[in-house]
């Protein structure tokens, strides 16, 4: 039988399971909503456009001033450039909620794995909130995997979130001061780092992939505990049924 979140009585690891894909679940959607956004935005780029040229006058309502003349607009030009501020803000805003979406699912995975390293048994993702009571990222390495199959590939998978990360940041930092205090050089740097920083979403949300593989790695020695503990609790049972003397 599926379904689609484990039952209230489940072991807690279940839970701790379903937390994690949940937050793989939301940056998927994120990631969804802004591959739309990019399609949306590129559909309104000039350089893919033929702009009909016909024009219409506008005037003011008013019979004085500056709009009491009728002044020519090309009303297909007009909609397109409109069209590609609604849709650059729309994707700014995709853009920003998949990366931090993709981030906490990241970290996420990594925490609820350190957690069951260190032997505890969290049933959720615990996240602390900011001002805003917005979820901060954490962080998301992953150590101690032994000899899971897929141990190297994760920490190439970290190696390139933590450039990205720190490019990300350091672009960031730059774009913060003032302008006086930014140098050719400097704003060269920021171009650079921002453009190495747009791949972090994707590096985040399939480091997020990769860190939920492990988790089920980090779980399976829990799990044959759990395991064992049923097995003892219904042969104590059986046995409890049992009547004296051995007979049936």
């Amino acid at each position: 039988m599926t379904y689609n979140v484990a039952p209230a009585n489940a072991p807690w690891f279940e839970h701790l399971i379903d937390s994690v894909r949940a937050l793989g679940e939301a940056a998927r959607e994120w990631q969804l909503a802004d591959q739309s956004a990019r399609l949306l935005e590129a559909g309104v780029e000039l350089e893919r456009r033929n702009l009909h040229e016909g024009k219409i006058l506008v005037k003011g309502s008013v019979g004085r001033g500056w709009d009491s003349n009728p002044r020519r607009r090309g009303p297909h030009e007009h909609a397109v450039f409109d069209l590609q501020k609604i849709y650059m803000e729309h994707r700014f805003v995709t853009r920003r909620n998949y990366e931090h979406a993709a981030m906490l699912y990241a970290s996420g995975a990594a925490r609820a794995i350190a957690q069951v390293q260190a032997g505890e048994q969290p049933e959720r993702v615990l996240f602390t909130i900011d001002a805003d009571r917005i979820p901060m990222v954490g962080g998301y390495k992953i150590i101690d995997l032994g000899n899971y199959v897929d141990a190297k590939k994760i920490a190439a998978a970290y190696e390139q979130l933590a450039r990205m990360d720190m490019a990300a940041e350091a672009a960031e930092e730059i774009a913060g001061r003032e302008d006086h205090e930014v140098s050719e050089r400097d704003a060269g740097e920021m171009f650079e780092a921002s453009v190495y920083a747009q791949g972090l979403p994707d590096a985040a949300y399939a480091y997020g992939r990769i860190a939920e593989g492990a988790l089920q790695f980090v779980l399976l020695g829990p799990k044959e505990t759990h395991r064992k503990q049923l097995a003892e609790q219904r042969a104590a049972q059986e046995h409890g049924d049992a009547p004296a003397g051995g007979e049936r």
